[in-house]
Order: structure tokens, then sequence, then C-alpha cells
């Protein structure tokens, strides 16, 4: 696919991130170009093309928007924002007071999600996903590495649609619509995988980063995750039972982790203690 070019000086810098910056359009606000840092080429155009597939399903996403590069040979991707859109991480910290019903919503979005039946010869298997992942990682030794493998081997498989960045960062709405956002990392595979994301956002993660990512104290954050669980699961299952199932799925996430750093997470290790022990 061919990009089409444009100019940087139509555009606004709004944001940045790990993987580039956000620009707004001068002339018109509600579209927003997602560029790349130098060097990435194929990421934008990889995204772009899933985000158009995810969303020929059916999946609640924003419309894919436009392969684009600049002058400066940087590639991205231009888009018509949702406007007066909420994360349900940022209105969950605004009002917390409603925890339980904002922790309600994204679960039975993360249920309708996780029961969406995808062609898997159109997306990659999460096992596959965390087997690279684990090959790749310097941070585990060989024997590690081994349970580590047969853990993720011996998880049921699914058919199903997986997120692949499950946080309440990335589910937001408007009015009566609900959309998921950032699906770079959509793939199919067990909803555990995901699952163990949510957990991790809510429980495990420092306080200063909920803070700072997720714009709330860590305790209404647990409180998100508490509200959620028996959402998802049903209210037969004792929470704890939930958390000694979900835990070393969240630990799991510290090969994603890692892979994004280049740092090993030993606060995400506790995790992984029943499969490495």
């Amino acid at each position: 696919m061919e990009a089409i070019k444009i100019s940087l000086d139509d555009y606004v810098l709004s944001g940045g991130g790990y993987n580039g910056e956000s620009y707004n359009l001068k002339s018109d606000p509600s579209v927003m170009l997602k560029l790349y840092f130098p060097g990435k080429i194929q990421q934008p155009l990889d995204e772009m093309m899933l985000a158009r597939k995810v969303y020929d399903m059916g999946i609640p996403t924003p419309e894919p928007g436009e392969y684009v590069v600049t002058e400066d040979g940087r590639y991205g991707i231009r888009f018509r924002r949702i406007l007066g859109k909420k994360s349900y991480s940022r209105a969950t910290g605004d009002d917390p007071e409603n925890v339980a019903r904002y922790a309600a919503e994204f679960a039975g979005m993360c249920k309708d999600l996780h029961s969406t039946h995808v062609d898997t010869s159109q997306f990659e298997n999460a096992k596959d996903r965390y087997y690279r992942m684990l090959a790749d990682n310097p941070f585990f030794t060989v024997g590690e590495k081994d349970k580590l493998g047969k853990f993720i081997a011996d998880t049921p498989d699914e058919d199903t649609a997986i997120h692949g960045d499950l946080q309440y960062s990335n589910a937001i709405f408007v009015g009566d619509k609900r959309y998921f956002i950032d699906l770079g990392d959509f793939c199919y595979g067990n909803h555990l995988f995901d699952i163990g994301q949510v957990y991790l956002c809510c429980y495990l993660s420092g306080e200063d980063f909920i803070e700072e990512t997720f714009h709330m104290p860590k305790p209404v954050a647990m409180k998100f995750w508490d509200c959620f669980a028996p959402v998802y699961f049903g209210d037969g299952i004792p929470l704890k039972e939930i958390e000694e199932l979900v835990r070393p799925y969240a630990g799991l996430k510290t090969l994603m982790i890692e892979r994004d750093t280049s740092c090993p997470m030993p606060e995400f290790r506790a995790a992984l203690t029943s499969i490495l022990q």
C-alpha cells in the first residue's frame, strides 16, 4: 500500500509515547495523526491493516484511517478522533463513586470481545506471540523458560478474539457508544491472556504508575478489579479463586513489558511463582 504524502506544517504536536508522537490537524482538530519515530516503516502499515481487519469483523473500534508519510520520511496513521470520548480509566479516576458501574460496563465489553470467534488464518495465535517473546527474552534462565513455555502450551486453546493490550485505558465511550482502541496487538486465543493484564493494571502495578497512567489512586484501581471480576466471571466464583487463576497470566505480561523496556521487571515476577517454583 502506498503512503499518502503529508506536510507536518499542517499539524501541531499534541503528545508523545514509546513508539512515536501524536499531532492534531490545525484546520480540523478532530483529525489526529499518529506518527512513528524514524525508521519505523512497516509497523504503522501493519497496525493499520490489522485495525481494518478488526473493524471489518464488527469489533467495536473506531474506523481505521490512512497510511501516511511526511517529507522527512516518517510514517504514520491519520484518522478522525471520536470527540467527547472518555476512557474507562479516566472516567473512574474522575468519578470514583461510580467505579462499580464503569467496571461492569468494561467487563461486559470484554465478555463480548472474548466470545467473538475469529478466522484464525487471518490473525496470530496468542501462544505463538508469547513463545516468540519468551525466546527473545534475555532475563529468564533456560530452566525458567522451559517452565513458562510449558505453562503457555498447557493453556486451553480458544479461537476467540484477544485485544492483546487489554487495560481500562484502551476502552472508551461517548454517550451510549463504546469502543476498544490501540488494537495493535490483536490476536486470538484463551481469554485469560487478556484478563491477566486487567489484573496487572489494577493490582500488581505500583501506586505511582497507576496514578500517572490511569489517573486514579491504587485503592480505586483495586476496587475496579473487585467490581470487574464478578461481572466477567460470574458471582458464583470466589474472588480469591479468580485471582489465583488469573495471577500467572498477569505475570506473563512481564514478557511484553520487558520486550518494550529492555529491562528486567522483578516487581512482576512474584505473579509467576506458581509456574517457576
